[in-house]
């Protein structure tokens, strides 16, 4: 029976052979890598990556859709929401130090689900995702630029990101609305040791009205910390750099 695709669950289906065999190349597994995919869908980047590894765990939350992996001996199916699997527990129980994330991920969520693995990125080598292009843009942005904003900073204090592929609507069924990309995320070995829950609300308030400057934003959140430093408050959210929000962090009284 032909699976109908859901729309509760932002369900585009990959069908385009030459982009499928790109993302592979991209990813390049190897034959011994622990990898986990999320929302493996009718198998189209699922086939060709197993065709590769000695195993691989797939995240899938469609019920009809999980049955019908199960029939494949090579796969390890994990039936559930990505938002409530913690993957460092994942990559204990696979018995590896960390795991390579690949998938397809669904549109309306693909943001929770990013600040969702940086909370295990100690638990992960690299990362693959299949995202609408608009995000992955957001993720790589530059300061002083429109799509410039929390996201790339939250995302780029942590890893190293590229946007390798362009994928046009007609290569998945049903054709979705926007554009895609596949981005590959690295978690860098260097980056800042930051109080992560004091971080993030920092940069969210920064940019919570960004047509603003810092001073009507983030301005009294820092004096309510007890900040009492030189940062330019006339900035606007959009023309601080990843580096100087970092600088700014750890200036801070501890809480």
């Amino acid at each position: 029976m032909k699976h109908i695709a859901r729309k509760r669950f932002g369900q585009h289906f990959l069908n385009d052979g030459l982009i499928i065999t790109s993302i592979v190349d991209g990813i390049n597994p190897q034959r011994s890598d622990p990898m986990v995919e999320i929302g493996p869908g009718l198998a189209a980047l699922t086939n060709p990556l197993l065709a590769c590894l000695d195993r691989l765990s797939v995240i899938e939350l469609d019920r009809d859709l999980a049955a019908k992996l199960r029939t494949n001996p090579g796969l390890d199916v994990i039936e559930s929401d990505v938002l409530r699997v913690d993957f460092t527990d994942l990559a204990l129980k696979l018995g590896v130090p960390k795991l390579r994330v690949v998938g397809n991920l669904p549109y309306n969520i693909s943001t929770p689900i990013l600040f969702h693995l940086l909370d295990h990125v100690n638990a992960v080598t690299d990362q693959h995702f299949m995202l609408q292009k608009e995000v992955v843009e957001r993720m790589v942005a530059k300061p002083s630029t429109s799509a410039y904003g929390r996201l790339s900073v939250m995302l780029q204090w942590r890893y190293e990101m590229e946007n390798f592929l362009f994928v046009p609507p007609h290569s998945f069924v049903p054709p979705p609305r926007v554009d895609s990309a596949v981005v590959r995320m690295v978690p860098k070995v260097d980056s800042a040791p930051v109080r992560l829950k004091e971080f993030s609300e920092m940069v969210q308030v920064a940019f919570s009205q960004r047509r603003k400057v810092l001073r009507h934003t983030l301005g009294a959140w820092l004096a309510h910390r007890g900040y009492t430093g030189d940062f330019d408050l006339r900035q606007r959210a959009e023309q601080v750099s990843v580096q100087s929000y970092l600088d700014l962090h750890f200036s801070l009284p501890a809480a």
